[in-house]
């Protein structure tokens, strides 16, 4: 099949789930003899590139500002993808996330375009994120409305989702959960030079730093453990901005001084992975989730996990985890001290839920029914 992936900002990169799953979807496909297009976006930190690991890239003009950089690119991509359909010289034109679906009526109509198809994959419901304004959050809310109306198919990553598409707009979805990679463990090294860290040392929080992740809830918690127990573990937040720079700063002043609190900023590679494995505790206090990418991670690596307790994160956690009441502070705080008496057994129970190789074999099911 010839299948083009839009709405990631840029393959390869770890900015947000959007981008992994794409690539993940990707390479594999590819890798199974189809042809697969990536619409990357046109950034000055990106390296124009013409392919990656088997897969087609076409870079997408777009304008490097925060409030026009998603909008501008959408429109883009969808008038190339229209061209692609009305030439016949594409199968399926794979959406992620609902910003993108924006323009998916300037598509043919499915009449006009036989043999091809239209595929969402709904990666949360963006509008409901605290980073967006008024005006990005409507945006948000009619692409979702056009996803509705105008796909083919649409994949969701939860089953909370799927419920709300079902009682919201009648519209029934596929559930196709993230996959996961077999983790790669490893002693503190690089964590253990730049940050004093070892093993079961700190609690780490690895996620965007966004409004939706929490990070408001649980600073105040912990520094109200830290007042109570004396706990020489640290707090590792690690993570950078995405389109939220005065959240971000907001958190950097919230933390500054503060020497139980480690921010690393963006992580990846062989750091990361020193991160997950050995960290006594991973916490994820988000209000809105659509399948967290660094959840599943964390489970593989054996990591006991305490989160929020949207549907989101409970339907993926084990008996291992623990839960809070999402927002609720003290009840976080209360949790985080539980936890730290226990002297919990960690990175012994590696979990993988779900395989890449199953998410590409569902979702090339659905391109083809």
């Amino acid at each position: 099949m010839r299948i083009v992936m839009i709405g990631q900002k840029y393959v390869p990169s770890r900015e947000g789930g959007v981008e992994i799953v794409v690539e993940e979807l990707a390479t594999r496909m590819a890798a199974q003899g189809h042809e697969v297009t990536l619409f990357n976006r046109k950034r000055k930190e990106y390296p124009p590139i013409a392919e990656y690991k088997g897969c087609k890239v076409e870079t997408i003009f777009t304008v490097n500002k925060r409030a026009l950089d998603a909008i501008v690119y959408a429109f883009f991509a969808t008038l190339k993808a229209r061209r692609l359909l009305k030439k016949r010289q594409v199968d399926i034109v794979h959406y992620h996330a609902e910003g993108p679906c924006f323009f998916l009526n300037l598509l043919p109509k499915r009449k006009k375009r036989p043999g091809t198809k239209i595929v969402v994959t709904i990666h949360g419901l963006d509008w409901q994120r605290g980073k967006w304004g008024g005006l990005a959050t409507r945006i948000l809310r009619i692409g979702e409305r056009r996803a509705v109306k105008y796909a083919d198919e649409i994949i969701v990553l939860s089953h909370n989702n799927k419920q709300y598409f079902r009682e919201t707009y009648h519209r029934t979805t596929k559930y196709i959960p993230n996959g996961i990679q077999p983790p790669e463990p490893r002693a503190a090294d690089i964590i253990k030079k730049k940050y004093g860290l070892e093993m079961n040392s700190y609690i780490l929080f690895l996620a965007r730093i966004v409004p939706e992740k929490g990070l408001q809830y649980l600073i105040p918690a912990w520094k109200k453990v830290v007042e109570q127990t004396g706990t020489s573990k640290k707090l590792v937040i690690a993570g950078g901005p995405s389109h939220s720079e005065v959240f971000y700063d907001e958190i950097c002043k919230a933390v500054k001084d503060d020497k139980s609190i480690i921010m690393t900023g963006f992580v990846e590679g062989r750091e990361l992975q020193e991160l997950y494995s050995n960290a006594y505790l991973y916490v994820l206090p988000s209000d809105i989730e659509g399948m967290p990418m660094s959840l599943l991670e964390a489970l593989s690596y054996g990591n006991v996990c305490l989160v929020s307790d949207i549907p989101e994160n409970t339907e993926v956690i084990n008996e291992n985890c623990y839960v809070f009441r999402r927002g609720d502070i003290d009840r976080l705080r209360h949790q985080i001290k539980k936890v730290i008496g226990l002297n919990l057994r960690t990175h012994y129970n590696m979990v993988i839920p779900y395989t890449w190789q199953d998410v590409v074999q569902q979702t090339l099911e659905i391109y083809t029914r």
